[in-house]
């Protein structure tokens, strides 16, 4: 497993004893459609969860969801940043197909019409969404209309929960918004069960992400705290890194966000937004026990893009590193056989399985053109199905960071393609199953030539891809040509500079600042 990014971390943290598992007869056999939540945190990495082997945090209730459930160990988001991962998530598309990301463009309707959210209410769920939306879709803004219970917000929606417009009626009791959205799920399955309809409820937590601003009623939670840092902690780890990655926002922010100068009091924030998080998933949890519906309703938890917070002495998200591309993912499903038995599937899954995992769950036929595949039979089996490859995609931020990389269960290999006068276009090459801490570039080792020589093929046909399905719109069809590993710089050098006018034109330079406004910052 690959949950190693401490010195002290542990196969499986000390986890609660609540019993939530269901194994009664009526869970075994209910032909009722399953309700579907699917909880997603913004910024949360591994080792912010005590279950992923870190005991300096508490995370009781994301605890017990593991144990309850199945804990996924190899689970990336193919792009980390939020408004492409979100994408991502609701089409089971990679990012080239959505066509969408701040500094590329919105989704065309004809993408969103075939997400999960808008084919569950055709097939006759109950539909809901609250927190922070993350797309824009052309002509239909942020879709309220396509849902049946609405506590969405455009950007990146606010801590304060009278600020979000659609959230204003929980303000006087939960004015901090990370509770808020435990209110909105209770009032959602409260109604759907009067109603005797199967809900599919999506929320969004704001949390954890940046500017920091916890809940002060759980101010208790950290106070004093003492983290430790993880063994890849600081610049000394970062020397055999890409120069293009060291030209990216991420790296200054090393010093910028003080992680290398109060470690401990970004961290305590950090983790007091998570802990709101883990409140609210208990108050959602208790009100599927007191509506008894805890065993006909599937549980997913994750997180749209995981966090560096010091190591290798980066900072964000976007770079294709282990803790900004790896996230936790727990799922509960009552009916699956491995309930109680705290299993960690180590299959390789990512953010694009959701759609049609939703989908495989209300019994909706999947879209043809969907990358992702169901993790349900993961649920049944955690050594059948996933991916033998997966692509993590990066075209945001400076053109030198843009990159693309190829994941397995074992290797992840980078071709780093940007090139000037300074710096050249370079390779990584890392064993994250032996490595997790990424501190060895086995690129230019003569032992794993013939390993290098096979991911790059399987970059190859990612790239392939890429080209052959990419769509013709908002800039993706260039990076076909500047992710090839076998085009010399001079023939991608037209593409560079006309992307360059493009972007020194006035019209098109407030489009993007206005896209910049709702970017994760």
């Amino acid at each position: 497993m690959k949950s190693v990014t401490y010195p002290y971390l542990v196969c499986l943290a000390v986890l609660c004893q609540t019993a939530w598992v269901d194994s009664s007869p009526a869970a075994e056999s209910s032909s009722q459609p399953p309700n579907i939540i699917f909880l997603l945190a913004d910024d949360q990495s591994t080792y912010s969860v005590g279950c992923y082997g870190n005991p300096d945090v508490k995370t009781p209730n994301m605890d017990q969801l593991a144990k309850d459930g199945v804990l996924f160990d190899n689970h990336y988001n193919t792009t980390a940043i939020c408004m492409a991962s979100r994408a991502n998530i609701f089409t089971g598309m990679y990012e080239y197909k959505t066509g969408c990301n701040f500094s590329h463009g919105d989704m065309k309707p004809e993408v969103w019409a075939n997400s999960y959210p808008v084919l569950l209410r055709q097939a006759g769920y109950l539909t809901a969404f609250a927190g922070k939306f993350g797309i824009v879709v052309q002509g239909k803004g942020l879709c309220e209309s396509d849902f049946d219970y609405w506590g969405g917000a455009p950007g990146q929606s606010s801590y304060v929960t009278k600020a979000n417009r659609s959230m204003q009626k929980y303000a006087e009791e939960y004015p901090h918004s990370t509770l808020s959205y435990g209110a909105f799920a209770r009032d959602v399955i409260r109604d759907s069960v009067e109603k005797e309809k199967p809900f599919c409820l999506s929320i969004s937590f704001k949390a954890p992400h940046k500017p920091a601003t916890p809940d002060p009623r759980f101010d208790d939670i950290y106070a004093g705290k003492t983290f430790t840092k993880p063994a890849n902690f600081g610049r000394e780890f970062a020397d055999h890194l890409s120069p293009q990655s060291k030209m990216g926002r991420q790296y200054p922010r090393f010093s910028e966000w003080k992680y290398d100068t109060d470690y401990d009091g970004e961290m305590a924030k950090y983790h007091q937004q998570i802990y709101g998080i883990d409140v609210a998933l208990g108050m959602i949890r208790d009100e599927l026990k007191t509506q008894g519906i805890a065993d006909n309703t599937v549980v997913i938890y994750t997180s749209d893009n995981g966090y560096i917070c010091g190591s290798h002495g980066y900072a964000s998200k976007v770079l294709p590193m282990e803790e900004s591309a790896r996230v936790p993912l727990m799922i509960y499903d009552p009916r699956s056989p491995l309930n109680g038995q705290q299993i960690r599937c180590e299959a390789l899954t990512g953010n694009i399985d959701f759609a049609p995992t939703i989908l495989e769950l209300a019994g909706v036929p999947r879209p043809s053109n969907v990358d992702g595949v169901s993790l349900l039979s993961l649920l049944q089996d955690p050594k059948e199905g996933g991916h033998d490859q997966l692509a993590f995609i990066n075209t945001w931020g400076p053109e030198a960071t843009t990159s693309l990389t190829c994941l397995t269960k074992q290797y992840k290999y980078t071709y780093w393609w940007y090139e000037d006068n300074k710096i050249a276009a370079v390779e990584e090459l890392f064993d994250t199953h032996n490595d997790p801490l990424e501190l060895k570039n086995l690129a230019s080792n003569p032992e794993y030539s013939a390993v290098l020589e096979t991911m790059r093929a399987k970059y190859d046909g990612e790239l392939q891809n890429w080209k052959s399905q990419s769509v013709d719109y908002n800039d993706y069809q260039r990076f076909g040509t500047l992710f090839d590993r076998t085009i010399p710089l001079e023939m991608k050098q037209p593409l560079m500079q006309k992307a360059a006018r493009q972007n020194s034109n006035p019209d098109a330079a407030e489009k993007r600042k206005a896209r910049r406004a709702n970017a994760d910052r």
